[in-house]
């Protein structure tokens, strides 16, 4: 009889570095149905429009890639509510929810994580950090029972697979479960070496925890041309402090993103990233990465041959490292060498052959979760350490 699958992914609203590593997923399980939060056909570029697409209750409300933050106490809830009844293997995809998904008690859920909900865990103190006091006691609370939530969801995962050993730190830590790491895939062929400009450039979502902000301060100080790629909620007030040499894309084609990045000097990284796609893709186009010392990018980045780190997230070391940096010696042969390591074959037989595996492991039997399973955020729940 053959295996009836179910991939899930917390969102499908446009195409990041998540949304990359759900299709390759998809493409790894052809024949398995989707299932998502909230889903956005247009956003995702059509690349999951031949794909049978199930969504939750919120999709009702039709929330778009710049309208779905408000909804996020729901979330948890609406995972645990999708119907996954009558399927042997789940897959979800979670950078935040998506492991909380409830499955039948015999089918086996295998979850690769991105990173457990940042704002819950590793980034708590600095997000509750930029609110008012009134906002954060309110914010506190809901982080305190998401913790407990998410928690009791990581026990009901059979296996988890970490993007990184950042992130398999993370899921050690905060949920007691240890993670086998496959690196996340990259469309390495994509990209191709070519003649170099003078400018550097920043690859990402313009969020506060990406710290942007600290790139356009070095590159201001330096006086040196700076591109960023990219949109999301800071964008305005990176516009608003940013200096003559510093200049923004906005959201631009995946051929248009290729294009700018063999052309750069080097790609500027100053989030902690738990992988960072960006940084392996710079690398493919045959241009160094400087980096933050921090997080996915030790593995991802050799230093003083495909890149270089500064160890503090400040402006001023970042623009020291710039200055010191040539970026025009590296080998752009070393860099592509480099980048090889995490090209989406290996991902997807490394995928296939870690899910085959847990398929085949003996596991206790599961309780059935939709006896006795909390609903959403307002459940009473207790969990060790939250």
């Amino acid at each position: 009889m053959q295996q009836r699958v179910a991939l899930v992914h917390d969102f499908l609203l446009d195409v990041r570095g998540a949304e990359r590593v759900f299709a390759a997923l998809a493409d790894v399980y052809p024949e398995a149905d989707l299932f998502t939060a909230v889903y956005d056909e247009k956003g995702t570029e059509g690349r999951f429009a031949h794909r049978n697409v199930k969504t939750s209750f919120l999709q009702r409300l039709r929330p778009t890639a710049r309208t779905f933050r408000p909804l996020l106490p729901f979330y948890p809830y609406a995972m645990e509510a999708l119907d996954l009844s009558g399927y042997d293997l789940v897959v979800s995809s979670s950078s935040a929810w998506a492991h909380g998904v409830i499955v039948d008690p015999g089918a086996v859920h295998v979850c690769y994580c991105h990173n457990p909900f940042r704002y819950a865990w590793n980034a708590r103190d600095e997000t509750l950090g930029q609110r008012n006091v009134v906002q954060r006691a309110a914010l506190g609370i809901v982080f305190q029972r998401w913790r407990q939530w998410d928690w009791i969801a990581a026990q009901r995962v059979d296996r988890y697979v970490a993007n990184s050993e950042t992130t398999r730190g993370r899921i050690r830590r905060y949920f007691g479960r240890d993670a086998d790491v496959i690196y996340p895939p990259v469309e390495t062929g994509r990209f191709k070496p070519g003649p170099v400009s003078d400018f550097y450039v920043v690859l990402s979502e313009l969020m506060p925890h990406k710290r942007i902000h600290q790139a356009v301060e070095a590159f201001n100080r330096l006086r040196l041309p700076l591109v960023v790629v990219g949109n999301g909620p800071e964008a305005r007030r990176l516009r608003r402090m940013a200096g003559p040499t510093v200049s923004f894309a906005g959201r631009v084609s995946d051929r248009r993103a290729a294009e700018l990045l063999s052309a750069a000097r080097a790609l500027v990284v100053t989030a902690t990233e738990e992988f960072g796609i960006a940084a392996v893709e710079a690398q493919a186009a045959g241009r160094p990465v400087i980096a933050l010392a921090e997080g996915g990018v030790r593995e991802t980045v050799q230093g003083g041959i495909t890149g270089a780190f500064y160890d503090q997230p400040d402006p001023a070391a970042l623009a020291e490292v710039v200055a010191r940096f040539d970026a025009l010696a590296v080998d752009p042969a070393a860099c592509v060498a480099n980048a090889a390591r995490f090209d989406v074959t290996h991902f997807r037989h490394e995928v296939k052959r870690t899910v085959d595996e847990a398929c085949a492991d003996e596991r206790p039997p599961r309780a059935d979760p939709r006896r006795v399973r909390p609903r959403g955020l307002g459940a009473r729940m207790v969990a060790p350490g939250a």
